[in-house]
């Protein structure tokens, strides 16, 4: 790990983040794709996750997540359900709201590959002293209090 030799500036924090978050949500991505199974795209296992943390999400909130337009992401819903890893449910209160969760079969399946992939990529950091594992740990949850109380005017 290089040190720098002058305070870093907001900027240099913000050029850091756009170079190395990039890098390592895609090695994340790769550790996870390789224990999915090729019946399951990363996209419908990143649209378990979001229903796994969003129970009961409309269609738009996970088209949303995803980056997929209604029409597209009605079809994966379609296959997820087709295949019993989701449920739709219909609100009583209002039939045209239509609620999306995980099945159990889905639920399953989503922590089995988040197991699989943990364990990947704990092998990824096992060289890690727990020193640096404790400032990895720092790290990502100071980025995630960042990234998640940004003010409403930025």
């Amino acid at each position: 790990m290089t040190t720098r030799k002058e305070s870093p500036t907001a900027a240099d924090c913000a050029h850091a983040l756009l170079e190395i978050v990039p890098e390592v949500m895609q090695e994340i991505r790769n550790h996870v794709r390789s224990q999915r199974g090729s019946d399951l795209s990363v996209l419908q296992l990143r649209a378990l996750a979001f229903l796994d943390r969003h129970p009961g999400a409309p269609l738009s909130a996970v088209a949303d997540h995803v980056g997929l337009t209604l029409p597209s992401m009605s079809t994966q819903v379609s296959n997820l359900v087709e295949r019993a890893l989701i449920a739709r449910t219909t609100a009583a209160a209002d039939r045209r709201y239509v609620a999306l969760q995980l099945t159990e079969q889905g639920a399953t399946l989503l922590a089995t590959v988040r197991e699989n992939a943990r364990s990947t990529l704990a092998a990824s950091v096992a060289h890690l002293s727990t020193t640096e594992c404790a400032q990895v740990i720092d790290a990502l949850q100071l980025l995630r209090t960042i990234l998640t109380d940004v003010p409403a005017e930025a």
